[in-house]
């Protein structure tokens, strides 16, 4: 059929009435159509007369094309209604040949066996090796018309396309679905690697901005409050300011001298890239301290211990979302922590007590006090920064209503739940009694704490609820959080 005269007719005006921008909707798609069909016919067990009637469809199924993009199915039935009379096809078998064209419009849902193999001819590609070059062709010819922006949106709307998309002969069933899903597999991992590799950038970047802040809060906090006025703060920074006011020596080389041998150490208590992180961010905090002529705010004790612990804590919690450290001291409690029965927490209380008794017997009581409510400033700050509004509380809820009370929180707050079997009762004046009860657990931020009471008292005003502070909480539906 291709080398009949309807056949070039046709394949002619596609190589010469085409404009560039078609790509892939072009005279190699239709005779790549024309074969596909031909051999799924041929598998099909098709006779000649309806074979002829599908590859005429085939060869013209697209031309609608030469006369623009919009509806091109009707176009192209158009063009066939016109041009096949003079090769000899009477009405009934361009009506027959027009039906075949229009069932390839998407989405397919062909009636019968000829409708099925030109869908199944249509997008044959789908599930051949060549999947890619040839998508590539149609990627190309979508850009250029505008109707998408990038690869990532081409990658996006083909794997959905992939998902629902089936083939309806029995030899493309075989032949091709299973390369397809093949293909499938492969865009998804393409796709996933792609957006995994995104999210890095995006993070990446996110983490530069949180760490620079954190150093120009903490130069602020050092160079307007602390310095000028000989206090301090606990942990490394604490131990870099006293030997500054001891032996008068510079302090932005100074924190980067006492800090080395932790960042040495969280290489190999965290990781490399912490302990680069780390360095990286304390050398740029030295030539912040070095550089920066930040002004003296003020030499009000008070204020300076304040909002001098409130500027160094909101500059180390940046860091820490930036994923570094500014202060190696947590590491030593790390460290130290594997080693002896204490806390992290104690280890550190421990750490700062020396700091701050040294300074009271060097530098007075006075001073040793407010570098005390300096350094409670700062901790508290660092909590908050880190945790922000954020803060992660779990709900545990006892209640008759328990099916009322798991769809309010799914469906109104939409919230993640778990739900414990339990008993209830076990009353003073009737211990033997009890009743089996869900208990029902989820997680909420602070600020949605008193909603949830509040719309649990209205479905059960007696119903038990306890909760309790989450430091750390990840996946399901909850927020990413900073990391540490």
């Amino acid at each position: 059929m291709v080398d009949s005269p309807e056949g070039k007719y046709i394949v002619d005006r596609l190589r010469t009435g085409l404009p560039a921008q078609f790509h892939y909707h072009n005279a190699d798609h239709t005779l790549d159509v024309y074969h596909s069909a031909a051999a799924i016919a041929k598998q099909e067990n098709v006779n000649e007369e309806f074979t002829k009637l599908l590859l005429v469809a085939a060869l013209y199924h697209d031309c609608g094309y030469l006369l623009g993009n919009h509806e091109h199915e009707l176009a192209s039935c158009k063009i066939a209604r016109e041009a096949l009379p003079q090769f000899g096809y009477d009405e009934t078998d361009i009506e027959k040949i027009c039906t075949l064209i229009m069932a390839t419009q998407l989405p397919q849902h062909p009636t019968n066996l000829l409708e099925q193999i030109i869908c199944d001819a249509d997008l044959d590609y789908l599930g051949r090796s060549d999947f890619a070059t040839t998508g590539s062709k149609l990627y190309h010819e979508m850009l250029a018309f505008g109707t998408i922006r990038n690869e990532e949106e081409w990658d996006h709307l083909q794997t959905i396309f992939l998902q629902k998309h089936r083939y309806f002969t029995d030899a493309s069933l075989k032949n091709r679905q299973p390369k397809q899903e093949e293909n499938l597999r492969d865009l998804q991992h393409k796709t996933t690697t792609l957006m995994t590799k995104n999210n890095a950038i995006k993070i990446s970047f996110l983490d530069i901005i949180y760490t620079l802040a954190g150093i120009l809060f903490c130069g602020f906090a050092l160079k307007s409050f602390l310095v000028p006025n000989k206090f301090f703060d606990g942990g490394v920074t604490g131990i870099s300011l006293l030997i500054h006011e001891l032996y008068h020596k510079n302090i932005a080389y100074v924190i980067i001298i006492a800090n080395i041998p932790f960042i040495i150490m969280g290489a190999f208590q965290v990781d490399k890239s912490f302990a680069v992180k780390t360095f990286l961010a304390i050398v740029g905090l030295a030539l912040c301290l070095h550089f920066i002529p930040y002004p003296e705010i003020t030499s009000d004790k008070l204020l300076v211990s304040i909002f001098g612990g409130v500027f160094m804590g909101i500059g180390i919690g940046l860091a820490i979302r930036g994923g570094c450290a500014l202060d190696g001291i947590e590491v030593l409690a790390l460290y130290t922590g594997k080693r002896i029965s204490f806390t992290i927490s104690e280890i550190i209380l421990g750490i700062n007590i020396i700091i701050f008794l040294i300074a009271a017997v060097k530098l007075g009581l006075p001073t040793s006090l407010y570098s005390i409510l300096t350094y409670y400033t700062a901790s508290r700050t660092i909590n908050f920064v880190i945790e922000g509004l954020e803060e992660y509380t779990g709900v545990t809820i006892i209640s008759g209503q328990n099916a009322a009370i798991k769809e309010m929180l799914v469906k109104q707050l939409s919230r993640g739940i778990t739900v414990y079997k339990g008993e209830r009762g076990f009353l003073k004046d009737s211990f033997d009694v009890s009743h089996p009860v869900d208990i029902v657990f989820t997680v909420v931020t602070r600020l949605e704490l008193r909603r949830l009471k509040n719309m649990v008292h209205e479905i059960d005003p007696k119903a038990f609820i306890f909760t309790s502070i989450i430091k750390e909480a990840a996946g399901g539906v909850l927020k990413r959080r900073a990391r540490h």
